[in-house]
């Protein structure tokens, strides 16, 4: 019998109680942070190292892991201008110009450290696997890998609230390892229909020094949209859906 008991307890001192799956991990984050299909509004804000200010009042819709619009509100000079996204692709629309530009993830058609990928961000696992998980200062620390070469960011290393499974900070790094810019999420709340989730995004980045960009949910709800509305053809129509 005292041989049963010290082997049994020799079998749980080698195998943990338990081992975290990265990727269920992931997917979790992502759907705590956002619902698979949805719509928001928010505000991002562009702060210059004198403390000059620009702001833009977005409207965006999100369907299922790779289709993404945003419509912009303000200021004037660029309401009606909207962005798509499908997947890799990314265009941008601007009225009375002709049919819709490309894009690419890198660039930002708002200035500032925010990019067209942060901007028209998709889901995390749907374009990153993950290559290790730990646990640092009491919360996990998940590290990832583009899948492609399209993907803005090469890694990233994300820590991620362990009660919550949401985001705290995330650094994105080149390739090569060298950080390109850090995203901090703050400020949780509550937006009703069971999305808890941080409403204020902060970026800055080494290549902008004294650079700033804030991002700033006010409303995020789940809703359903059709496949046409992730179209170039609907672009000039996206008001409609408000």
């Amino acid at each position: 019998m005292l041989k049963t008991i010290i082997f049994i307890m020799t079998f749980l001192m080698a195998f943990p109680a338990y081992a975290v799956d990265g990727k269920k991990l992931l997917e979790q984050v992502d759907r705590n942070l956002n619902p698979e299909s949805y719509e928001a509004y928010r505000k991002l804000i562009n702060i210059e190292p004198d403390g000059k200010r620009k702001e833009f009042t977005m409207y965006s819709a999100k369907k299922g892991q790779d289709k993404i619009v945003v419509l912009f509100l303000a200021p004037a000079s660029d309401k009606g201008r909207s962005t798509l996204r499908l997947g890799d692709n990314m265009w941008l629309n601007i009225p009375n110009i002709g049919k819709p530009i490309r894009i690419t993830s890198l660039q930002s058609v708002v200035g500032g450290v925010f990019n067209n990928a942060d901007i028209m961000n998709l889901d995390y696992s749907a374009e990153y696997d993950v290559e290790g998980v730990s646990e640092a200062a009491g919360n996990y620390l998940l590290l990832l890998k583009a899948r492609t070469k399209t993907v803005a960011y090469d890694r990233l290393k994300m820590w991620v609230d362990k009660g919550k499974k949401l985001p705290m900070k995330i650094e994105c790094l080149t390739e090569a390892s060298m950080l390109i810019k850090t995203l901090y999420f703050k400020d949780h709340k509550d937006f009703g229909g069971g999305i808890v989730r941080p409403a204020v995004i902060e970026t800055d980045s080494p290549l902008y020094k004294g650079y700033k960009s804030v991002m700033i949910y006010a409303k995020i709800k789940k809703r359903s949209f059709k496949d046409e509305v992730f179209t170039l053809t609907y672009m000039p129509n996206l008001e409609s859906l408000r």
